[in-house]
């Protein structure tokens, strides 16, 4: 009995500040090992309960809560077992510091990765655009979001963009969208017929939604056209660039039809010899 707590008392010194005895490793080991298995039953417990988008989410949170909790239970065991943790802070913390600084960007990814989640701003299938790029979210994990573009491309995005730039999702408000078509059309048209073929031109394609009805505005009386907008609803938004082409061909063949004339700006030039 003498030599086994001989044994358990025997301390490892890094330093004349910093020292570790063997029982306060093996008080570690097994508290991190009874709260690793609390930790998984409780998930369990509360994953049973939620639904799968749900769990999706609380995944990701648990598994950056459990990291701090086993940092938490790491320096509170070592205080507890007699071991000096402010010496070990105080002799790593340039260490520490330079990590930090490292680490930043990181830790900036994770709190907004969690922000996300809460406040539920982006959810899995929505359309965001951010920067310029649209894609559609096809996952959200605790440091990117995973989002896909009309080409197929893998967008990974740094959540950490959330928060310093503006994000526009597309789908928020639901999966439908309004979009439009801009035309001129040349001065001394009849802007009636101009309006009612724009109507054909969209009530005539599949995806456009009768209800809202299709809208044409006149927009201005451009420099060298009658400006109009043709708004319309699409039930696929991230596949809109579609539709507005089909859109635009079936405007320039009833234009075509009914002799009405799409202008070019146009200038004229005087050349004076002297």
């Amino acid at each position: 009995m003498e030599k086994l707590n001989k044994i358990l008392n025997y301390t490892f010194h890094f330093n004349k500040d910093i020292g570790i005895s063997v029982k306060a490793v093996l008080v570690l080991i097994i508290v991190l090992i009874l709260a690793s298995v609390l930790l998984n039953l409780f998930k369990r417990l509360v994953v049973k309960r939620l639904e799968k988008e749900d769990k999706n989410k609380f995944d990701t949170v648990f598994s950056f809560s459990r990291w701090l909790i086993y940092i938490i239970i790491f320096l509170t065991t070592l205080n507890s077992s007699g071991v000096n943790v402010t010496a070990i802070f105080a002799a790593s913390a340039a260490l520490l510091i330079g990590v930090g600084l490292a680490l930043q960007t990181f830790f900036q990814d994770i709190i907004s990765g969690i922000f996300i989640i809460v406040d539920q701003s982006v959810h899995v299938g929505d359309i965001i655009e951010l920067d310029g790029k649209v894609g559609r979210v096809e996952e959200i994990k605790l440091r990117t979001t995973r989002a896909v573009t009309i080409d197929n491309k893998v967008l990974v995005i740094p959540n950490h963009k959330y928060l310093s730039n503006s994000l526009y999702n597309w789908t928020q408000n639901g999966t439908t969208t309004r979009e439009s078509v801009s035309v001129g059309v040349a001065y001394g048209s009849d802007v009636q017929l101009v309006k009612s073929l724009l109507l054909k031109a969209a009530n005539e394609h599949p995806k456009v939604f009768q209800h809202p009805a299709p809208l044409v505005i006149f927009e201005n009386f451009g420099d060298s056209a009658l400006e109009f907008k043709l708004i319309f609803t699409l039930n696929d938004s991230f596949q809109a660039l579609i539709p507005q082409s089909e859109i635009r061909f079936k405007i320039d063949e009833l234009f075509r039809e009914y002799d009405i004339t799409i202008p070019f700006p146009q200038r004229d030039m005087r050349i004076i010899k002297e």
